[in-house]
């Protein structure tokens, strides 16, 4: 069986103008919300990665009709909150966390049975977290033992609106009570014990839907009507990430990052790096819809290791494996705590980060719910990266900067979030190739 793998050679530099492709988050969104809307929609800038494309595919099993005339554009016909039809089979999720869980709340309401399952990495993470608070809401669903896919789904259910109070901010559950709540009685609300990721509340206006929100807690009432339109989709900050560490640590380079997402709930990247003494500049700022959006310059600078502040990881909570690799390339310590969503990622992210950047060299301890990192030089060396996309991508970052070439090993599902990835960076000046090994 082959196997696809990043080299990476030190050296080189980070230049000239870069597009990263279309944010994650919003595409997911933008297809479910699309697809239940009246009418047409057309989305600009729609991430072609495997992620999104399964979400995609799992609505065209649904029998709606989406047009795919070039890679990032999608035309939409919308069928409606009550026109969806049952999948003719178990609706294949890849690798997505972020389909089945907030296809779970969007298909709770609906007339037909329906089964959510995924890749081997995705039937192990954790799915209690919204099995619970829709079964709160009266919905059926079935899963398997510790809360894991498959999530069985039986239609007909009469959702009622809850009040939910989430243990933990997260900005996937959070929606998937809402999509949930737009087919409930009521008006159904979610309370956060800290910001996450607002896309869901932001998309939903701009497709009709009155959402009210105040400081943590966002409400809607079910029964209404969602109407299509034009969705033009930045730059995905989490893919920006890399280029961003990257262009820090590496000498002499100079790159612009143009139309990129500054959602502010999930900008902690740019305070997390900009306190470590990153040099990042935002310009043209504007808005696409309802999402902010810059051009984000980034120059070589001297990175310096911090204690990062807990009440900004749920606002960086993807972009921490490169966030990781910037710490074990700056000066003195880096304290990471408060992060224990990390251990139930594509992989157990805390864990894999420790072990790969011990492998480098770096001191790296693996706390419960973080990390503690005494930067330095990170050596060359084997990495591997579980399956996990941003870890592949983070270890890539440390291959420019180490004493000798990085091999980073089962970097498939790089394609999920970044397709395109290793071109574009050696399009800007990095010493990086991709392979397929036997």
């Amino acid at each position: 069986m082959s196997e696809q793998r990043i080299v990476v050679s030190p050296g080189g530099r980070l230049a000239g103008r870069m597009r990263v492709p279309g944010d994650k988050s919003i595409s997911h969104r933008a297809v479910m919300l699309g697809a239940i809307a009246e009418g047409h929609t057309r989305v600009q800038g729609f991430l072609d990665g495997a992620d999104c494309l399964a979400t995609r595919d799992a609505f065209r099993a649904m029998g709606v009709t989406i047009k795919q005339p070039e890679a990032t554009t999608l035309e939409i016909e919308g069928v409606g909150m009550q026109g969806l039809q049952a999948p003719p089979a178990a609706i294949d999720l890849g690798n997505s966390g972020t389909s089945m869980r907030l296809l779970a709340g969007l298909l709770a309401g609906q007339s037909f049975d329906s089964e959510l399952v995924g890749d081997a990495s995705l039937m192990r993470r954790p799915m209690l977290r919204v099995v619970e608070p829709l079964r709160g809401m009266g919905a059926r669903i079935d899963c398997a033992q510790e809360g894991r896919a498959p999530l069985r789904i039986y239609g007909g259910a009469r959702l009622q609106a809850v009040t939910y109070e989430m243990p933990v901010a997260s900005a996937q559950v959070k929606s998937c009570v809402l999509l949930a709540g737009l087919y409930a009685d009521g008006e159904t609300t979610v309370t956060e014990p800290g910001p996450s990721r607002d896309h869901t509340e932001r998309m939903l206006r701009a497709f009709g839907c009155a959402v009210h929100s105040e400081s943590n807690r966002v409400s809607l009432r079910g029964g209404g009507r969602l109407l299509g339109g034009e969705v033009n989709v930045p730059g995905d900050l989490s893919s920006a990430a890399f280029a961003l560490i990257g262009a820090s640590l590496l000498p002499g380079s100079d790159l612009l990052i143009e139309g990129v997402g500054v959602n502010p709930t999930r900008a902690g990247i740019l305070e997390i790096l900009r306190r470590m003494g990153a040099d990042i500049s935002e310009h043209r700022r504007r808005d696409y819809g309802d999402e902010p959006v810059a051009d984000l310059q980034v120059r070589t600078a001297q990175l310096r290791g911090i204690d990062i502040p807990p009440e900004l990881v749920p606002l960086a909570i993807d972009e921490f494996p490169a966030i990781l690799v910037a710490a074990a390339c700056a000066e003195g310590q880096t304290r990471l705590r408060g992060a224990a969503e990390l251990r139930v990622k594509e992989s157990d992210r805390i864990a894999v980060m420790a072990e790969g950047l011990r492998r480098l060299g770096i001191a790296a301890e693996a706390t419960e719910d973080g990390m503690l990192i005494e930067g330095g030089r990170p050596q060359g060396g084997e990495i591997d990266s579980h399956g996990d996309h941003r870890i592949a991508m983070a270890f890539a970052m440390a291959g420019m900067v180490a004493q000798s070439p990085v091999t980073i090993h089962d970097c498939a599902n790089v394609a999920t979030s970044f397709p395109g990835f290793v071109s574009l960076m050696q399009d800007h000046g990095a010493r990086m190739e991709g392979m397929v090994a036997a």
